[in-house]
């Protein structure tokens, strides 16, 4: 075996059913007296209900996180922060949601509970992107990973089918990258596996009959692994095009994921062939970046960039923010090819790999 490190990230994790009740439990045991609820505007009447829960420890709510977590909502929240006086924020919610709970963490260290509602997996990990002026950074600090995760499958009951299949797309992004990424160990491979093989079972239960009880908690178990992975190892050639197209065109994050998913992962198939064995071992297939495009189209995900609102003359501009400030990869980062698998990712057309496959 080759010689590697592993940097375990500390997280407190609950798992199971009825878990959100634990809430004011967890607060308690932070020493938390003051804590911000966070939440979206659509979610504003949850967010007042758990704040009516958790009672005398919590300060207030601020429903204002917005996909991409751009820095100027997050400025409003620091302002409610500081008025209130608050000691920690608690986030039930998606992406959104959980963003602006780092984002706000980054910046004071205040303690995070959160509570995810789709399958990302994005909280169990380290990093922060952020929007301003239509780019979108990213950074990782130790500041920004939850104090506590609560895994809820009965919040994830009623998540719709289309958001819960792209939700589950992006944290299969997240292991795939992880099984190439420059500082790959075999933990961190060895828990993609299961989080690819885990979702890969859940999502197609789950289009089919969105209650399945036993699939949504298969998606949430794998959702923490894949997240496990993002925070643990280094990104590549697919999240920075994702972030690039979210930041520069506004796109839905994880649909983007979707969407472009096969042909990163086909981009650098060759360069990664250990990573095509294992993630075919996850999915059952000689051929997963073939696999992982029809997974998409079978649980009905958008599988063209276009109908998530890209402009075709935005092509060039996403693979010159990619070439500007590029991230590690396996394969090297080629103008023409970088362009093919974008254009192929805005029409919506299968995924290539030259060449063959490891058997």
């Amino acid at each position: 075996m080759d010689a590697f490190t592993y940097n375990a990230h500390p997280a407190r994790v609950v798992f199971g059913s009825g878990t959100l009740s634990r809430i004011p439990e967890e607060i308690e045991r932070l020493g938390l007296t003051r804590v911000l609820v966070l939440a979206t505007p659509q979610q504003e009447g949850e967010a007042k209900t758990l704040a009516h829960r958790i009672g005398a420890r919590a300060a207030g709510h601020f429903a204002g996180a917005a996909m991409h977590t751009p820095v100027a909502v997050t400025e409003q929240a620091m302002r409610v922060v500081a008025d209130l006086g608050a000691d920690g924020v608690v986030a039930v919610g998606g992406g959104s949601t959980t963003g602006l709970a780092k984002a706000i963490a980054l910046r004071t260290d205040l303690p995070q509970i959160v509570a995810p509602t789709t399958y990302a997996g994005s909280e169990m990990t380290p990093i922060l992107g952020e929007t301003k002026d239509g780019a979108k950074v990213t950074q990782s600090s130790p500041k920004i990973l939850p104090e506590v995760v609560i895994y809820d499958v009965d919040l994830t009951l009623t998540l719709p089918v289309g958001m819960s299949g792209s939700s589950g797309m992006n944290a299969i992004a997240h292991a795939i990258e992880a099984l190439y990424a420059r500082d790959r160990n075999p933990i961190i491979s060895m828990m993609a596996v299961e989080g690819i093989r885990a979702m890969a079972r859940a999502l197609p239960k789950i289009a089919e009959k969105p209650d399945d009880r036993e699939a949504r908690s298969d998606a949430l178990y794998a959702a923490w692994l894949c997240g496990t992975c993002l925070g643990a190892v280094g990104m590549a050639l697919h999240h920075k095009l994702c972030h690039t197209l979210g930041g520069a065109f506004d796109l839905p994050h994880a649909e983007t994921h979707t969407a472009v998913l096969p042909h990163a992962f086909g981009y650098n198939a060759l360069a990664a062939p250990d990573a095509v064995r294992l993630a075919g071992e996850a999915l059952g297939s000689a051929d997963p970046v073939t696999e992982l495009y029809a997974l998409a189209k079978r649980i009905g995900a958008k599988l063209a960039l276009r109908d998530l609102g890209m402009p075709e003359d935005g092509i060039g501009k996403a693979v010159d923010a990619a070439l500007a400030n590029p991230y590690w990869n396996p394969r090297p980062l080629e103008r023409a090819a970088i362009g093919d698998l974008l254009a192929r990712a805005y029409a919506g057309e299968p995924p290539v790999a030259s060449g063959s496959f490891p058997r």
